[in-house]
């Protein structure tokens, strides 16, 4: 008995080191979300690949995007890593990469307005430092326009396509903005930048930008905005065009009717001094289109939405004289181009981050525009696309 209780001791003895170890294992790393969240910094991004089919797409389009005749694509892959404290300095990078980043560079990579400027699938979107304080934010670098209801990253939207008036309007815009809120329901916004889709300014003239946004009421939102300067008449930045003051003028609404219905109407109005008329004078060239948007939630996982449209070209300054997109008028056509386009898109949320989208869309204008492989022209494309759309 003696000999036993001698020989438990023993091993107790030689037990309590290893107990002790092993309490005092340390703990595990942090994970890089951990880190992340501690830091302030938010990394999120998407994936959105489909398949675009379109009838009569050949040679123009009105579209940003969505113009192959029948291709599977890598639409976009966006990555955005953020901090932007309430208070202080923070910032922001944003990348786009896939075949819509080669509709979204900036000058001097950039060409007619919605074709690709260069080859390369990799756009630096949005990069900016931020302060802010109290009321006061400020952002200084490149960032997108204030312009529109649609947005370049595909999780912003509810259709796969872009709207005529997405392709009419800036995508972004390198300068300073500064927003004031004076209360909770209504911000004020001013602006000074290079002008439209400009990393490096074309010529000597900035553009002035200014800015509203109201939530009068919990189910209503409203933005008004607006930009001035001197740009290019020939409607893409250029180092050796002619220049003219551009103004434009935009107003966004939307309105939730009841929980599973909402309302959006977005009107667009754009004005370029100084553009050359062919006959050795000059002429105010404008366009100008409203939108419309219906989205109800049939169940929670599946959503539809109706947009139609209608998109004035006046004397072909947007578009171009003629057809063969991206061919900027050397001088005006004779005629306007009104086009109109209906948009219906059906959705699968299978979940918080997946998301199926299949569409049908229209596009009619007054002028044989469009035109198919064979060469023949006519009023009308039809398109047909799907996407899947991962979020991260």
């Amino acid at each position: 008995m003696k000999k036993l209780l001698i020989a438990s001791a023993i091993s107790a003895l030689f037990a309590a080191p290893a107990t002790v170890l092993a309490q005092a294992k340390p703990p595990a790393p942090p994970t890089l979300s951990q880190v992340l969240d501690a830091s302030g910094i938010s990394v999120s991004g998407y994936v959105d690949a489909g398949y675009t089919y379109a009838r009569r797409a050949a040679a123009f389009t009105d579209r940003v995007f969505d113009g192959q005749q029948n291709s599977f694509a890598l639409n976009q892959f966006g990555l955005t890593v953020a901090k932007q404290p309430k208070e202080g300095f923070g910032g922001l990078v944003n990348i786009t990469v896939g075949r819509d980043g080669q509709g979204v560079h900036s000058f001097p990579e950039s060409s007619a307005a919605g074709a690709p400027g260069t080859t390369s699938m990799f756009d630096i979107t949005q990069a900016f430092a931020q302060y802010a304080g109290g009321p006061l934010t400020v952002i200084a670098g490149k960032f997108t326009t204030l312009h529109g209801t649609e947005v370049i990253a595909s999780t912003g939207n509810t259709n796969i396509s872009r709207s005529i008036l997405f392709g009419a309007v800036p995508f972004t815009h390198t300068g300073v903005r500064a927003t004031w809120a004076l209360s909770d329901t209504f911000s004020l916004i001013a602006g000074v930048n290079n002008g439209w889709d400009q990393l490096i300014d074309s010529n000597k003239g900035k553009t002035v930008e200014l800015g509203a946004t109201l939530n009068p009421i919990k189910p209503l939102s409203i933005v008004v905005s607006g930009y001035s300067g001197q740009e290019s008449t020939t409607g893409t930045p250029s180092t050796t065009a002619q220049q003219g003051t551009r103004t434009s003028l935009n107003a966004v609404v939307s309105y939730t009717i009841i929980d599973p219905l909402s309302v959006g109407l977005e009107v667009l109005a754009v004005t370029q001094d100084n553009v050359p008329d062919g006959a050795g004078g000059t002429l105010k060239a404008k366009y100008n289109g409203v939108a419309g948007y219906v989205t109800y939630m049939f169940t929670p996982k599946f959503r539809g939405v109706l947009r139609v449209e209608s998109f004035d070209d006046k004397n072909g300054f947007h578009f171009g004289a003629v057809p063969g997109f991206p061919t900027t008028p050397a001088t005006l056509a004779t005629s306007d181009t009104k086009y109109r386009e209906g948009t219906v898109t059906l959705s699968y949320l299978a979940s918080d981050s997946f998301e199926l989208r299949v569409e049908v869309r229209r596009d009619q204008a007054n002028n044989e525009v469009f035109t198919d492989s064979t060469g023949s022209t006519s009023k009308n494309m039809m398109s047909a696309a799907l996407s899947a759309l991962y979020k991260f």
